[in-house]
């Protein structure tokens, strides 16, 4: 791979017209190239078989495909498989498939590392290493072997993709635009501990689902597992998505890991109902995946059940998230981790 020229995954259709007039191509063929890049998903441009092989050459003069296959994977006895892909910058990520009955859900990262640190994740141990690029996000689409299976997309992986937004928008207009692979935006749901501007924009920008990192409804404890709350508290948060309409098509959620003896007594419970009142919103309620050097346990299902009834009940519908993926520690971080460690050995 000439790492010297652009790849072409990751352009958008007027990016892609912009390289055709450049190169002195017809001006339909950045339409035919995303085509072949989003619908066809070819793998060398050789393969662009209705541009003429003149064009071809010049484009692969300053040009490549830029789809990397996985370097690693872990596959799990319920069906899922974690994948480690490599990025355009020489790292690593993490990307999660998930098969369920007719479903079939893919958890893709936008950082290598994460600058959040949250107690509870691998991947804030690691440290920031940088984001992704457009090119990297698709790619863990684009060249995932059980690609055309999927029904649905989350931005749950590796790094916080608030704080990558510009590419994250990017990848998620090529999913949803019609040139590209023309998904409807209820198919994807983007993460967040709650950057309050770029969340903004976010809303405002994009149709996808919202999914807010909760954790814990009061400040001090947040604070303590999410040190983002220091600089945007929950509750702020809270605040703006008030602001937005989520009453229709468009989901907001919030992603709630449940801590024995920690944030899983009904005292917290009444809190969430509190921080929550009036919202349109539904929680999901995660067990907690043991990561090494955190002394931070998961609840039985006996507490998790009785969070759920409790919240429900009072009207904020939540569910309990199915475990995936245990045997292989399908939680972010850990394979991408093991990778950079014998790097650096």
């Amino acid at each position: 791979m000439e790492q010297s020229t652009t790849p072409l995954l990751g352009l958008t259709l007027n990016e892609l017209k912009d390289v055709a007039k450049a190169m002195g191509m017809p001006a339909f063929a950045g339409a035919q190239m995303a085509k072949w890049l989003y619908t066809q998903h070819v793998s060398s441009i050789d393969d662009m078989l209705n541009i003429s092989k003149a064009n071809r050459e010049k484009l692969k003069q300053h040009y490549r495909i830029g789809c990397l296959p996985p370097a690693d994977c872990q596959k799990s006895v319920d069906g899922t498989i974690k994948y480690l892909f490599p990025t355009e910058s020489g790292k690593f990520v993490e990307t999660v498939y998930i098969p369920d009955k007719d479903r079939a859900t893919l958890c893709v990262s936008s950082q290598v590392g994460c600058k959040m640190n949250c107690l509870f994740c691998q991947t804030g141990k690691q440290g920031f290493e940088g984001s992704l690029t457009a090119t990297d996000i698709l790619n863990q689409i684009y060249s995932l072997p059980e690609r055309d299976k999927l029904t649905n997309i989350v931005f749950m992986g590796q790094g916080e993709p608030m704080d990558n937004l510009d590419n994250v928008l990017r990848a998620t207009e090529i999913l949803t635009a019609d040139y590209g692979y023309a998904w409807s935006p209820k198919r994807i749901t983007v993460s967040s501990v709650g950057v309050k501007n770029k969340l903004k924009r976010f809303i405002e920008e994009s149709e996808c689902h919202v999914a807010i990192s909760l954790h814990s409804p009061v400040h001090e404890q947040r604070a303590m597992l999410m040190p983002a709350e220091k600089g945007m508290p929950i509750a702020d948060v809270v605040e703006l998505l008030r602001n937005y309409d989520f009453s229709h098509q468009r989901r907001l959620s919030f992603e709630y890991i449940v801590f024995g003896g920690l944030n899983d007594s009904m005292v917290f419970a009444k809190e969430i109902i509190r921080l929550l009142r009036g919202l349109d919103c539904r929680i999901n309620l995660i067990r907690f995946h043991q990561i090494p050097g955190v002394d931070l346990h998961g609840a039985d299902d006996a507490t998790m059940e009785k969070l759920r009834d409790y919240l429900t009940s009072h009207g904020v519908f939540t569910t309990i998230r199915a475990s995936r993926g245990q045997d292989i520690y399908a939680a972010c971080g850990l394979l991408s981790t093991a990778r950079k460690e014998s790097q650096d050995k």
